[in-house]
């Protein structure tokens, strides 16, 4: 039996990003339910009676729970906005924690090289004492430029394509959590300031451990503090 095609403007909408996550079926369209009927129409209950629309009976012929049944997703604040399904359904599997470290250091590599050849070209490369003051105005424009260049360089590849050239070296994505799509122009922008303004300015490396380190421990989703920021996670490609 044929299933005729849905009729015109009911289709899934345009989309160019090819990470996406796949469209759900619609709310009754069947979409793989355990009750589908291959005869259009769901089984009769066992007995013949009416079950009142709450589907079959539970085990003991008992009423169905009081409140419809768990919270979305155990309650956690990212499932409630998709209808109690796993944000991560239909995503690659959460990039591992040591990869990631292994794709930031390259990164920040990358960056740091940029930083150190137009830090000895404006004469920013050497920190002058004077009476035990270190000379405020050089420390403050290179880290301005870190902070410039840094949120830029994680800002349009991680817009562009999810990947900076690290991540793309060991095989990872950023991704939506809530699509699995490629992260805005703003998206990215919170997420790059959230990781790199603190490390430019103040805490430097402590920061970068303590909030790219946090994906080690958080759960479900493997999370650094910028990702949180900008409710985005790291996705394996390979």
């Amino acid at each position: 039996m044929t299933t005729p095609p849905p009729p015109p403007g009911q289709g899934p909408p345009p989309d160019d990003d090819p990470f996406s996550k796949p469209q759900q079926p619609p709310a009754g369209s069947g979409g793989g339910s355990p009750y589908d009927s291959p005869y259009g129409s769901p089984p009769p209950p066992p007995g013949g009676g009416d079950t009142g629309g709450f589907g079959p009976p539970p085990p003991g012929g008992g009423p169905p729970p009081p409140g419809g049944g768990p919270p979305p997703y155990g309650g956690d604040p990212y499932g409630g906005g998709h209808g109690g399904a796993d944000p991560l359904a239909g995503m690659p599997p959460l990039a591992d924690s040591g990869r990631r470290t292994l794709a930031r250091i390259v990164d920040m590599l990358i960056v740091g090289i940029v930083v150190a050849l137009l830090s000895w070209a404006f004469g920013w490369t050497k920190v002058e004492i004077d009476t035990a003051e270190v000379e405020y105005g050089t420390t403050f424009g290179r880290s301005v430029l870190s902070a410039i260049l840094y949120m830029a360089y994680d800002t349009w590849f991680t817009s562009r394509s999810g990947q900076t050239p690290g991540k793309q070296l060991m095989k990872l994505r950023t991704a939506n959590l809530d699509n699995g799509a490629t992260p805005s122009l703003q998206t990215s922008l919170v997420r790059a300031a959230v990781l790199w303004l603190p490390f430019a300015f103040c805490c430097y490396f402590i920061w970068t451990a303590i909030c790219g380190g946090w994906s080690f421990f958080d759960k479900p989703y493997k999370q650094g503090l910028h990702d949180k920021a900008a409710k985005t996670v790291v996705v394996s490609t390979g």
